[in-house]
């Protein structure tokens, strides 16, 4: 097999769905399958590549030791059955890579093993480690512990994860078709393949994904474009095709690496994949001349972003299960959805806040549903923007301050209003829940979540009541009415998944 020509060494992650590993009735593995996989892996590591394994087959892998036909309903049952399978799936990938004398090893995760940011740079830190020893990681999720609301829920989004951690160059999602088609191919005749994504959010009206996953797994083509999703945003070129040829991987990299390495030799893999589309796309002799000469290997390519997200805000994105919501008016959403804005919202983009939630807790950013008014949108953005421009910043106080100060917030609110009972950013004063002596608890109550559509998700600086407390208001009444201001932002690290 040819070499991948390309300057660099790749980091790469491999996912490999249940129905992949054993069959789907009889729960026998598929051994011809798994063997393909670890050579394709050795000859990788052989060629340089660091390779990351996301495997399913646990569950499956049970069902075969206990002699079950189907798997059970219930959460307590799945978990003891991925249990049973768990310690025989990784013996199983144990053997095989051990006769090409591949070290592997086992990586067991759920989203609240790396919930913690510490824990979640050990967890890198030891991805990293073992890439460096030569070791193949094989990476589950740990169903017998996990819960719904720590789960990953699928290993597609599991991959996807582990992609962006180890801030690999390409995720290759294997499975039971070639590629991203416009309808069900085993339905339709007329599907067509889609070889090349650059918005999954532009492409899910253009294809089908009511398919389900097997019988044993947990997705279907839905769960690999949210995968998809969340790999290139955090700048990895992610790739859908066949298990049952995973060789192609060599002949997809090569196709990718040498459609224009004659012109951008030494480049590294996720820059030729970005050049090459925007190359293409302009004149047709720019595109003719990068063609590669290889036909192109069945696959669909979603490209990275050319502007990938922070390891922070891809941590709070996609690692951490929301405590809450902050609801933010429709200003504030247009300015954070500029990349300048550096996913910080103040207290004056604030409109309410749904359930109970800790500081430094994760938290869905929402918006009420669109009113079609764009004039009121216009003016929204503009207040926000010099709240934004004229905020002051106010030192936090220490903790004899804080228990020596005696503050009166209606009267420190009182003194810095206007007349027309407006605060800074022109709120009118009795629609604040502390200035007009309302009950907090009833004025988080005021939207739930039917009223709004999540945008994105950060990092909240205080905790519910808190911000309540603050919502509407400029940064200089934080101190005034908490005691204190540990930051002028209420909630940081925001990351917007949604455009207004």
């Amino acid at each position: 097999m040819a070499r991948i020509r390309t300057g660099h060494p790749s980091t790469i992650v491999i996912k490999l769905g249940t129905s992949s590993i054993v069959h789907e009735t009889t729960h026998q593995p598929l051994l011809s399958t798994l063997s393909s996989v670890v050579e394709t892996v050795v000859k990788l590591r052989v060629q340089g590549h660091k390779v990351v394994l996301v495997s399913s087959g646990a569950i499956g892998v049970g069902l075969k030791r206990m002699d079950i036909a189907t798997k059970p309903k219930s959460l307590s049952g799945k978990q003891a059955l991925a249990a049973i399978g768990q310690g025989r799936l990784i013996a199983l990938w144990d053997n095989l890579f051990s006769q090409l004398e591949q070290p592997i090893a086992q990586i067991l995760l759920t989203r609240g093993d790396i919930s913690d940011r510490t824990r979640y740079l050990n967890a890198v830190n030891t991805f990293k480690e073992l890439l460096s020893m030569g070791v193949v990681p094989i990476v589950n999720e740990n169903d017998t512990v996990s819960v719904s609301e720590i789960k990953f829920g699928d290993n597609d989004t599991l991959s996807a994860v582990t992609a962006s951690m180890i801030h690999a160059d390409y995720l290759f999602l294997l499975t039971d078709v070639d590629g991203l088609y416009t309808a069900n191919p085993r339905k339709d005749p007329a599907a067509k393949q889609i070889e090349t994504v650059d918005s999954v959010s532009a492409i899910r009206s253009q294809v089908s994904t009511t398919t389900l996953g097997s019988s044993l797994g947990t997705g279907g083509m839905e769960t690999k474009l949210i995968a998809a999703e969340i790999a290139t945003a955090a700048g990895v070129a992610t790739i859908i095709t066949s298990s049952k040829c995973p060789e192609s991987i060599f002949s997809i990299i090569e196709y990718h690496t040498n459609k224009l390495g004659r012109t951008h030799a030494g480049s590294n893999p996720r820059e030729l994949i970005q050049d090459q589309i925007s190359e293409s796309s302009g004149a047709g002799e720019i595109a003719r001349n990068v063609l590669p000469t290889t036909p192109r290997p069945p696959h669909t390519i979603f490209t990275a972003s050319q502007t990938p997200m922070r390891d922070l805000k891809t941590w709070t994105s996609h690692t951490l299960y929301p405590a809450g919501s902050v609801v933010i008016d429709t200003g504030a959403h247009h300015v954070l959805s500029r990349r300048e804005s550096g996913g910080r919202l103040l207290a004056a983009g604030v409109v309410s806040v749904i359930g109970a939630f800790a500081a430094g807790q994760a938290v869905r950013i929402v918006v009420k549903r669109h009113t079609g008014d764009a004039a009121s949108e216009d003016v929204a953005t503009a207040v926000y923007a010099k709240a934004l421009e004229t905020r002051p910043i106010t030192p936090a106080l220490n903790s004899m301050e804080r228990s020596s100060a005696s503050i009166t917030p209606l009267e420190s609110l009182s003194r810095s209003t206007s007349s027309a009972g407006l605060n800074e950013e022109g709120v009118p004063l009795k629609h604040h829940p502390v200035a007009s002596g309302g009950d907090v608890a009833q004025a988080e109550q005021e939207i739930n979540e039917a009223d709004v559509d999540e945008v994105g998700r950060g990092l909240a600086n205080y905790n519910s009541a808190q911000i309540v407390r603050v919502k509407g208001l400029n940064s200089s009444h934080i101190s005034q009415l908490l005691g204190y201001a540990d930051s002028e932002y209420v909630v940081e690290n925001i990351t917007i998944r949604v455009a207004p």
